[in-house]
């Protein structure tokens, strides 16, 4: 999410930046909530001064026995409470009305990135080994794993649907060995910790990393009702959306008070601002307590779509030191994805699956280092390909091919043989400050000052999409398969997959 104080100070460069992603101009309307939002809040601060003032003057009044002007102050006081009850409620709408159309602004692209409406103007970085020669035609993974007898697609069918694989004998061994390979290489020569995270977590995760509300109905939805608009009308419904949008009005205003804060003229004037944080920390507490309650009776979760939610939000709501950073974590899970906009795309074969394994890796750093982290992520993703020795190429990716929350993304694309292209197997992508704003992750530097953190991510690397080009890279004429020397340890010593055991 942008800073909105950012955007005030540069509308015309908001608008540049999203015309390279091809979006609309936002600016005018952004700043016009965000006025009205401000003008609310001096008019809830201005109500409350005076209803102060004529609380105290009430007593002064009955003091001096002047009861006509003390009933004349009780019923202004009453008025004002009246009006302080409906502006609550009144700013609560404006808070979410600013915070949903921030929210449906992707990250704005870094200066180097190339601008273009599509793949079309993604830019080749390098190439990294040799095109294999082939002394006969080359056959798809598909192919080369029915022959095999271990890829099962019509069972799969039968069981889950289009768009999921049973592996079985030696390819369900390899693919095995390709995520237990990566991760081993990851976690004992690059440094990530090993996270073994939960594959069901809460909207808010996903709304962290930007997977939601934009893209939705690219996420698996998982709970005892059938959708987000089953459970809000159930009768914890009312409750939860109350409490839900209470918590985000307070932490709005504990964010906008912050600012208040540095930017006061005196230590008294911070020291003041200081207490009124401190007065919502109560408040926030009860509403976060009663809305986890909610969520916890109600169910609604999602199956996640790639580790870097939870890898990622692991520091939401959070305030790291400066020493702690990066923090580097890796996982090995499942992933869901609906594919809600690929119909008809790679229909046949394990290309695009809803569900399929894939290593993760997420760092969490100062926004200093983070270019330095970004290329050395995409170094530690690129070594897999290396020591599988399988050909690929490095893309940094256009302004419109970008994901929603990067600033800059690399794309490594493996060679297929069979299928005579080079793929995506790999994208490694930094956000910015751009999440951390969504999860209000920070960290506080040595001079004290709190800051938001940087967050990456990127595959180090996709699975299933490392067993196709296995297969089709590693194919022979009589339709066996070599196994590459670097998984040997993992596949018992086996070096050639002639069909399922």
């Amino acid at each position: 999410m942008l800073d909105i104080k950012w955007i005030r100070e540069n509308p015309d460069a908001l608008d540049a930046a999203l015309a390279k992603r091809g979006a609309e101009p936002a600016s005018a309307r952004l700043i016009e909530l965000d006025e009205a939002r401000r003008r609310h809040i001096v008019e809830l601060q201005e109500a409350q001064q005076r209803r102060n003032e004529a609380s105290k003057q009430i007593g002064k009044a009955k003091a001096s026995g002047d009861e006509a002007t003390a009933q004349k102050l009780m019923e202004e006081v009453s008025a004002l409470k009246a009006f302080m009850q409906q502006a609550e409620d009144d700013g609560r709408r404006h808070d979410k009305e600013l915070r949903d159309a921030l929210a449906e602004i992707p990250n704005l692209p870094a200066d180097d990135v190339p601008v273009g409406p599509d793949e079309g103007a993604n830019v080749e970085l390098r190439t990294v080994g040799e095109k294999r020669s082939y002394a006969f035609e080359t056959k798809e993974h598909f192919e080369l794993g029915k022959a095999l007898g271990g890829m099962d697609f019509e069972t799969a069918a039968k069981l889950s649907g289009s768009r999921f694989v049973v592996l079985k004998g030696q390819l369900a061994r390899l693919e095995r060995a390709l995520g237990q390979f990566m991760l081993d290489l990851q976690t004992s020569e690059h440094g990530f910790t090993e996270v073994q995270p939960p594959l069901l977590v809460w909207d808010d995760a996903l709304f962290g990393t930007s997977q939601l509300p934009k893209f939705g109905e690219d996420q698996f939805f998982a709970t005892t009702t059938h959708s987000l608009d089953d459970i809000t009308a159930k009768p914890l419904g009312a409750a939860y959306r109350f409490e839900r949008e209470l918590l985000a009005t307070i932490r709005s205003n504990i964010h906008y008070l912050r600012i208040e804060q540095k930017a006061a003229a005196s230590r008294d004037e911070r020291d003041a601002i200081a207490r009124q944080i401190e007065d919502l920390r109560e408040p926030e507490q009860r509403a976060s307590d009663s809305l986890q309650n909610i969520l916890n009776e109600v169910g609604p979760r999602w199956l996640i779509p790639t580790a870097e939610v939870p890898l990622t939000n692991l520091v939401r709501e959070s305030i790291l030191s400066e020493n702690e950073l990066p923090l580097r974590f890796t996982a090995l899970t499942p992933c869901f994805r609906s594919e809600a906009g690929a119909a008809g795309r790679d229909t046949r074969g394990m290309m695009r699956q809803h569900q399929f394994d894939k290593v993760e890796l997420v760092a969490i750093t100062t926004p200093e280092n983070s270019v330095e982290e970004h290329e050395r992520m995409l170094a530690c993703a690129e070594e897999v390909l290396k020591r599988l020795d399988l050909h690929y190429r490095v893309m940094t990716l256009s302004t419109g091919d970008m994901g929603f929350a990067a600033e800059k993304t690399y794309d490594i694309e493996v060679w297929l043989p069979g299928q005579g292209a080079y793929r995506e197997i790999s994208s490694v992508s930094r956000c910015g400050d751009f999440q951390a704003r969504r999860m209000d992750a920070r960290y506080r530097d040595e001079g004290g000052k709190t800051r938001f953190v940087h967050t990456l991510n990127g595959s180090g690397i996709a699975v299933g999409r490392a067993l196709i080009a296995v297969l089709e890279t590693y194919q022979n004429e009589d339709g066996s398969v070599t196994v590459p020397s670097a998984l040997a340890p993992y596949m018992g010593g086996l070096e050639l997959i002639e069909g399922a055991a």
